[in-house]
């Protein structure tokens, strides 16, 4: 066979050796992505990517100055930057921060409105959550010291110690000598498998304080994957909106800068508890429960989904007895039978990890440490402060003891709901998850104490909802205020006045911003062309959020 008969016989669609086009196939995807990328960078919402990113970065730099730094920092003092700590340098990095949030936060306030208006597609949200966190990653914890407690806990593992016995007191080091005071003589309330995380850390870099955070922050980025798979896949399940429900609930700063920033294991527990629902909800029952044992061994919040996992299970067999044209299985036999398949499987996770540890079940008496923070987040808190504060003209009390007569009349309730949801909400896959969350919500604001980056636990499952624009809007508010209550270094900002009227101020016009490019009409007003009233910022109010896309 001759060379031009081999050629005849070529398929149209392959490449020989001699045609000058060879390259077409192969650069058209590179050519098509990058073609795309530019023109998403072009646009108002890739604008609002790159401002993003440059306020990570200005947190990051800021925070070796005003972040929760280590109390002795000679890598500071061996590049000559220890002046950012202090007088003005500390100022400076302190404002160097705040611009980073308030830039972040203007850049997610404009992607949500891009995001409504269908203008941003779910890839891009992922991108940007890989582009704002990387600069994260290299920061000092900011916001909150927890980090240094999870280092110290561990090490106290690593050296023999049970962490539910003792706290960080007994063991006296560098890792110590960054712990929060309030925390020393606390012992952990956490679970075995992130005990033996740190455990691991602390083991293969010691007493090294860098090396452990940073070791510790890449552990948590399993957990932001996970939310990142798991949040659209909820939404698709009940209607929602999947590129809303990235944005709100995984590319929000409360979210990325709390918990990547300051280094918090909500973000493995959440990421856990988010794909376990998922998996259940997709009819791989012990799979989804096995990764909510799993959450609950890094922290026992994710607790409160395994109770509904079970109804959805048997909502899943009655379904599947209907489909085939059998009797549905009788109610409590099929309860007995769902709900001990799910605590074997956790039991058999939980004890393991256990095992493994060489600890027992000391967490549970040690989640009353929690009890040591006092803020105006929890309602048990509000409702103390306004009955020493509206009895103070004629009575004496004092804070603590009204305060623990709160917290014991907002635990009751907190149980309560907790068994009023769980039964309430058991009929279909939809009430199931609802209940979660409205557990989820009761949890954080009814404990003797909340902490900013709580307010991720129940996010994550609400944004698998369709959302009204008007609750959006509120959770941006929300969202907005708690970043900024607290000061980068960890510190409370909530009893400052000036300091809550800023954040409040901030958060009202955040959530204005969602739905009015300029909810303070500080721009001149200039003419609107035809071509640009197709796509007014304002056409974002009127886009449905249900719906796939």
């Amino acid at each position: 066979m001759t060379s031009s008969t081999r050629g005849a016989a070529t398929p149209a669609h392959t490449i020989t050796s001699n045609t000058t086009e060879t390259p077409a196939p192969v650069q058209a995807p590179t050519r098509s992505w990058m073609r795309t990328t530019g023109d998403f960078l072009r646009s108002p919402e890739g604008h609002a990517s790159l401002l993003g990113f440059v306020g990570a970065v200005f947190i990051t730099f800021g925070g070796f100055g005003a972040g929760s730094v280590r109390r002795e920092d000679p890598l500071l003092e061996s590049m000559y930057l220890s002046w950012l700590r202090f007088g003005h340098g500390q100022i400076l990095s302190t404002a160097i921060v705040w611009l980073g949030v308030v830039s972040m936060i203007a850049a997610w306030v404009r992607l949500g409105r891009g995001t409504l208006a269908h203008q941003v597609s779910l890839s891009h949200l992922r991108n940007i959550v890989i582009v704002w966190t990387a600069p994260l990653l290299l920061a000092v914890p900011m916001f909150s010291r927890d980090a240094y407690s999870y280092l110290a806990q561990g090490a106290l593992l690593r050296d023999g110690f049970d962490p539910y016995a003792v706290g960080p007191v007994i063991n006296p080091g560098i890792l110590l000598d960054n712990v929060s005071n309030v925390w020393t003589t606390t012992t952990a309330p956490y679970g075995p498998l992130f005990l033996l995380l740190g455990q691991g850390i602390t083991a293969l870099t010691g007493d090294n304080v860098i090396a452990g955070t940073m070791l510790l922050r890449l552990t948590m980025l399993p957990g932001l994957a996970l939310m990142v798979w798991a949040v659209p896949r909820l939404a698709r399940h009940f209607g929602g909106s999947p590129t809303i429900a990235v944005w709100l609930a995984v590319l929000n700063p409360l979210v990325l800068v709390h918990l990547i920033g300051g280094v918090h294991n909500e973000l493995l527990m959440v990421g856990l508890m988010t794909a376990g629902i998922v998996l259940v909800l997709e009819r791989k029952h012990l799979g989804g429960i096995a990764l909510v044992a799993v959450a609950v061994a890094i922290k026992a919040t994710a607790g409160a989904a395994l109770p509904f996992m079970v109804w959805i299970w048997m909502i899943h067999e009655k379904q599947r007895a209907e489909a085939e044209g059998r009797t549905p299985p009788n109610p409590f036999a099929l309860f007995a039978k769902t709900a001990s398949a799910g605590f074997a499987v956790f039991v058999a996770i939980f004890a393991g990890a256990s095992a493994v540890a060489g600890v027992g079940l000391g967490w549970m008496t040690a989640l009353s440490g929690s009890a040591k923070i006092i803020n105006w987040l929890s309602l048990p808190t509000i409702m103390a402060h306004i009955v020493t504060v509206g009895t103070s003209w004629f009575a004496d009390l004092r804070l603590g003891g009204v305060l623990e007569i709160t917290r014991m009349i907002c635990a009751v309730a907190l149980v309560a709901i907790i068994l009023a949801a769980w039964w309430r909400f058991r009929k279909t896959e939809r009430d199931a998850v609802l209940g979660i969350l409205i557990v989820l919500v009761a949890i954080v604001v009814l404990s003797p104490a909340a902490l900013p980056w709580y307010y991720s636990w129940p996010l994550a499952v609400a944004a698998g909802f369709a959302l009204s624009h008007r609750t959006l809007m509120i959770l941006v508010g929300l969202s907005t205020w708690l970043m900024l209550v607290f000061q980068p270094d960890g510190s409370i900002g909530l009893y400052t006045l000036p300091h809550v009227m800023l954040a409040t101020f901030a958060a009202v016009v955040a959530a204005m911003s969602l739905r009015t490019v300029d909810p303070l009409r500080l721009r001149s007003p200039r003419p609107v062309s035809p071509s640009e009233s197709i796509v007014a910022p304002d056409a974002a109010a009127t886009v449905p959020v249900s719906g796939t896309q």
